[in-house]
């Protein structure tokens, strides 16, 4: 089925039942997710974080406005392609929290950045070399506007990032001396590997490193007269541990909205608050045998890089375990001795592994309002920031 067709299938929902949803198909449950939103922005109002959500996660404008209601200063983004999506659906605050290098890229960036000021919007960005900043600069430069610019500290992801200290108050050097068109906006402290340390105790020993890294370049940079105006940052493994610890002015949190079954793996931290799963794949059985039931939801409806989905069990249903049936299908085992099988036709929710890459497999959300069994569509959303460049 074309995406033309598929489009018109899919507004054919609208207001009928969730039964109706055809299979497999991406599907929010939009009070879960609704709830997830009000706890985060309670929790940011509360503590005093600026909220900036990572649009990254959900791809979509809809829900980009969605958390801007609800109290959010602008969204993340980690490419062009993206952070152009976002903005041609109206959001006009947008920080690319990577690196961008490419001339080809760099050019978009700047024309970006053009549309937005004109517009009364910002856009912001990161660096974390010398040579990132002449590129950016030399690509700035024709553009007539300026964008903000946030020096990227490595706090122990091992990923992008400058050293903290001295190599990143130099790096603030060469900022200023190419402003006005690039803004020193502050540091991007962002330890990506802390989110899934499973206890709140390893969670919080790996985000005091980064504090510690992240102070002591605060401190260095305050005495060369490069105090950063904002510090940046956090996921929604660790946000409590970077507000608490009046370093981080700004979280940028993303999956907290949808959730997935790996950040459900965590030990939950009660400083933080708690959230539940919205985000599934909505599956159908198409085999049943003596031990097992086969849905039609594979890796072509889910990603499995953090693990395989989990099967979420509704009223009444016996517990079951996904084992990985390849391309187009997922295996059901019961997963308690004699538990009993879902029937043929019936549908099963699945929890996505990661709902990141999750949704860049899908070309539209089906948005439910009255939950899995009850709820009828609201809305057939497309994830407009699809791709990877």
């Amino acid at each position: 089925m074309d995406d033309a067709r598929g489009s018109e299938v899919m507004a054919g929902w609208l207001g009928k039942h969730v039964d109706a949803v055809d299979t497999p198909a991406l599907v929010v449950d939009l009070d879960a997710a609704e709830r997830n939103l009000q706890r985060m922005a309670e929790f940011a109002a509360a503590h005093g974080m600026r909220l900036r959500p990572h649009g990254k996660m959900h791809k979509s404008a809809w829900f980009a406005r969605l958390q801007m209601r609800a109290g959010a200063v602008g969204l993340c983004v980690q490419t062009v392609a993206e952070a152009e999506a976002l903005a041609a659906g109206g959001i006009d605050d947008l920080y690319i929290s990577n690196e961008v290098v490419s001339a080809s890229k760099l050019s978009r960036v700047a024309a970006l950045a053009r549309r937005l000021q004109a517009r009364g919007g910002r856009l912001a960005i990161a660096v974390d070399s010398a040579e990132g900043v002449r590129r950016l600069a030399q690509a700035m430069a024709p553009a007539g506007a300026a964008i903000d610019v946030f020096i990227e500290l490595d706090v122990g992801q091992g990923r992008c990032g400058v050293a903290p200290g001295a190599p990143a108050v130099e790096l603030a050097h060469l900022l200023a001396a190419h402003a006005p068109s690039l803004r020193y906006a502050g540091l991007q402290a962002y330890h990506g590997g802390a989110q899934h340390l499973r206890t709140p105790a390893e969670r919080r020993a790996a985000i005091e490193r980064s504090a510690t890294l992240v102070r002591d370049t605060r401190r260095q940079l305050d005495a060369a007269g490069l105090a950063p105006p904002l510090i940046t940052g956090a996921g929604t493994g660790s946000f409590a541990l970077e507000a608490a610890s009046g370093l981080w002015g700004e979280i940028q949190v993303g999956s907290f909205l949808f959730m997935d079954a790996d950040y459900q793996r965590n030990q939950w931290d009660a400083a933080q608050p708690a959230f539940e799963p919205a985000l599934f794949v909505k599956s159908q059985v198409i085999s049943v045998g003596a031990e097992r039931a086969v849905v039609d939801a594979g890796h072509k409806s889910h990603a499995i890089d953090s693990g395989l989905p989990a099967v979420f069990a509704l009223a009444g249903q016996a517990p079951l375990e996904f084992f990985n049936g390849g391309d187009e299908h997922g295996v059901l085992r019961p997963r308690d001795a004699g538990g009993a099988l879902p029937a043929l036709g019936e549908a099963v929710w699945l929890i996505p592994g990661h709902c990141d890459p999750t949704v860049n497999l899908h070309n539209q959300y089906i948005v439910v309002r009255g939950g899995l069994t009850a709820g009828v569509v609201e809305a057939v959303v497309p994830v407009q920031a699809r791709g990877v460049w």
